[in-house]
């Protein structure tokens, strides 16, 4: 399977587009190019039955978070804290990623 190129990257405050956590803002805690998908912190919570283990020797019920589409996100602004889509901008000798609304660079 070959990589995809995402419009998020680990670290980025998103805004979630669909599903039930619709409307929630979050950080980007890992990003996964091969499957399309993104784990945001707080969202898409699912409950994982473990057995008992060197780690976790009661096992039981985990809550963790499950990756969602990369579609069903949008980046947010810090600048303007609003979601956005991205823009190419050409500063310093490379293309960095921009807000479409107010022009500001995400990351330098």
């Amino acid at each position: 399977m070959s990589q995809f190129k995402l419009h998020v990257r680990k670290g980025d405050n998103v805004y979630i587009l669909t599903g039930k956590d619709a409307g929630k803002k979050g950080k980007v805690l890992q990003a996964l190019p091969s499957k399309k998908k993104v784990v945001v912190e707080g969202v898409n919570i699912v409950k994982r039955h473990t057995r008992p283990s060197q780690s976790t020797p009661q096992g039981g019920i985990v809550e963790q978070e499950a990756p969602i589409d990369s579609s069903n996100v949008m980046l947010v602004c810090g600048k303007c804290n609003k979601p956005t889509r991205i823009t190419k901008k050409f500063a310093d000798d490379r293309y960095y990623r921009a807000c479409k609304k107010c022009g500001e660079i995400i990351e330098k």
